[in-house]
């Protein structure tokens, strides 16, 4: 029996399931929205929420809890600065997880984690900069030929 057993192994490690989580926290920040599979989303969501709620607190203390659950290149200022005053009259429940159906390939169930009052434009964001910058990296074929 698995009484007061909390979380799930994945079929991982504790160090890899450790990176996973991180990784997946920085990517819901970041987009606001991923999908993953239902489990992954189920134990992902209170690791989320509480850290909204360590930036809801905004102390020295709290910001660098945050870098240390976070990888190097996640963006803890969102956290601090944009999601804790999206959400400082909510107590909690800062995101959703909607069932999105099986996964063709090996029928694995996957859903959605989104926050709450998400910004549909933090997706649209991400990919007009990454846009701009490959314009920026390497010129088209039609410029190579007009210079010539």
């Amino acid at each position: 029996m698995r009484h007061r057993i909390k979380g799930r192994k994945l079929n991982r490690t504790s160090a890899h399931r450790k990176a996973l989580f991180k990784n997946l926290a920085a990517s819901l920040i970041k987009y606001e929205q991923i999908s993953t599979t239902l489990p992954k989303a189920k134990d992902l969501r209170p690791l989320v929420e509480k850290m909204i709620t360590l930036g809801k607190k905004g102390s020295l203390h709290a910001r660098r809890q945050l870098i240390s659950r976070l990888p190097k290149n996640a963006d803890v200022e969102k956290i601090i600065t944009d999601l804790s005053v999206r959400y400082k009259d909510r107590k909690g429940g800062y995101t959703r997880i909607i069932k999105k159906g099986h996964r063709y390939g090996d029928a694995s169930p996957m859903a959605v984690i989104e926050f709450i009052d998400r910004n549909i434009l933090a997706k649209a964001k991400e990919k007009t900069l990454e846009e701009n910058t490959k314009d920026n990296k390497r010129p088209d074929k039609e410029e190579k030929i007009s210079s010539k």
